[in-house]
């Protein structure tokens, strides 16, 4: 990376459905924009002209350069960002961000992660590294020992780092099957209802996460038979999928109750797994993930000026 000190940067988080945007001069934010120009609504080579006509303008950051995450390096984003094999450490993200050749001004992407899963399978992230590492910085003492952070969402990621490397993580479709199964299945309702009682119910019904898909047609029997009304179908499956996840993930990586575990999210989901973690035995804690997503984009621009 190349750019002078004291440059107004474009950071941005472009995912799957949204874009999320910020102009940062060094841990200044002078300005904060959300886009619903996610590259699934994208076609081939849309991304770099949304980017220059929409983005840019709308940022007030025609000249500035700029430093992507997400999706956006993937083959459905503007280009790819090959991915870093685990462990990796912050310093080796930002040796392999990848510079946007044709960009002008200059743009770099930050690359997604592979790694081995702790039961042999591969596994992939993008985005989340960013978030992961600003989680790290913000705190030192999250570069000692092990850390088990959770980061919800409709693919949901478990990671371990251990003295401030990603070492391994495993990808739970959760949130995507939570929408397959309520708006492509016989638990089909009426309208929905934030419930608590339900949603407990559910973190009850997830047991040991094993036979889920049995689990799971609960939500149906239980309205079928009386015990629950359709408005609380969400609440009660969210329960059960969010604590099937929790009782299972935790085992896959050998930890046993009384671990600290971080759930780094969406306020409101993260209060959901904060409570389905605790419920197994684990002592459980939130942290912001917009937050932790631009303080990885600040560092790697700030590494990036310090290192030009």
């Amino acid at each position: 990376m190349n750019a002078p000190r004291g440059t107004a940067w474009l950071a941005v988080d472009w995912g799957t459905t949204n874009v999320r945007a910020w102009l940062v001069n060094g841990a200044r934010v002078l300005r904060r924009q959300d886009f619903a120009l996610g590259v699934g609504h994208l076609q081939p080579g849309e991304a770099a002209r949304h980017l220059r006509d929409t983005i840019r303008p709308a940022m007030d950051a025609a000249e500035s350069p700029a430093i992507l995450c997400g999706m956006i390096g993937s083959t459905l984003g503007w280009e790819v960002a090959p991915y870093v094999d685990c462990p990796v450490d912050f310093h080796a993200l930002h040796e392999r961000l990848h510079l946007v050749r044709a960009a002008e001004p200059p743009a770099w992407i930050v690359p997604g992660l592979k790694a081995q899963r702790p039961d042999g399978g591969p596994d992939v992230m993008r985005g989340e590294e960013t978030q992961l590492f600003g989680w790290a910085l913000g705190d030192q003492s999250r570069y000692k020992g092990e850390q088990l952070i959770c980061l919800p969402g409709t693919h949901t990621k478990w990671v371990r780092m251990i003295d401030g490397r990603v070492e391994s993580f495993v990808t739970v479709m959760t949130g995507e099957l939570f929408a397959l199964l309520r708006n492509h299945s016989v638990l089909r309702a009426g309208p929905a209802q934030d419930d608590e009682t339900a949603f407990r119910l559910g973190l009850k019904a997830a047991g040991n996460g094993n036979a889920l898909a049995s689990r799971i047609f609960t939500a149906r029997s239980r309205v079928v038979g009386g015990d629950m009304s359709p408005s609380q179908v969400d609440s009660y499956l969210s329960g059960l999928l969010i604590g099937a996840e929790a009782a299972s993930l935790p085992a896959l990586f050998g930890i046993e109750s009384g671990c600290r575990i971080t759930v780094v999210g969406e306020r409101g989901l993260s209060e959901r797994y904060r409570q389905a973690i605790a419920a197994r035995g684990f002592t459980a804690e939130t942290s912001d993930g917009e937050e932790a997503v631009l303080a990885g984009l600040q560092a790697l621009a700030a590494k990036g000026e310090a290192s030009s």
